[in-house]
């Protein structure tokens, strides 16, 4: 007799990859069409110089998930990875790629690799599926936090340096006023963190 929970099953299917909190990581092989892979090479170039610019920092800011990517040719020019970091739903994840600049990349690299249909075709995400191999480990260095919650944290970071390097902290920090609120553990550690 199997035990029911009453939990409502998902709208989504189960995907593979592993996660370590909010952190997801996807990792896909392909076989390279024959005589494509120096081609393949020059839209990886390509694709790694428009990484330079603002447009496609521009699309991986509102895609808003991503932590970090990677494009590998190997076995002799044969087989090709991309590995990525994401947090939330793996569908979402496929799906936000084809909305923004950075979907035309892909179909542009991911041409090369044998049966891709193309990011926006319907069978796309059945392709991904297919060459798709689960990490045997995966450790995230922050799995509690989102690419979200990291962008916020370093705007306050940047404004509270600013802070820090007015003459008005300096005045509050020598203002005997304000030697209990300068005095608590709180403030403390906070003062240690903003100098290390």
């Amino acid at each position: 007799m199997t035990a029911t929970t009453g939990a409502t099953p998902s709208a989504q299917p189960e995907r593979p990859g592993r996660s370590d909190g909010v952190c997801s990581e996807f990792t896909v092989f392909t076989k390279i069409k024959p005589g494509h892979a120096d081609a393949l090479r020059e839209d990886l170039v390509a694709l790694a110089d428009a990484a330079a610019s603002e447009n496609v920092h521009a699309a991986v800011r509102q895609i808003g998930t991503l932590h970090d990517a990677r494009h590998v040719i190997f076995d002799n020019d044969t087989r090709f990875m991309f590995a990525s970091v994401f947090d939330g739903s793996w569908d979402t994840y496929i799906d936000d790629f084809a909305q923004t600049v950075v979907g035309a990349r892909f179909d542009k690299v991911f041409s090369h690799s044998e049966g891709f249909p193309g990011v926006t075709d319907p069978g796309a995400k059945d392709w991904f599926l297919a060459q798709q191999e689960p990490a045997e480990v995966f450790v995230s260095a922050y799995p509690d936090l989102t690419v979200q919650q990291i962008y916020k944290d370093h705007r306050v970071e940047e404004a509270f340096e600013a802070v820090l390097d007015t003459a008005e902290f300096r005045a509050a920090l020598d203002n005997p006023a304000n030697a209990e609120l300068l005095a608590t553990p709180a403030f403390q550690k906070l003062l240690e963190e903003a100098a290390a």
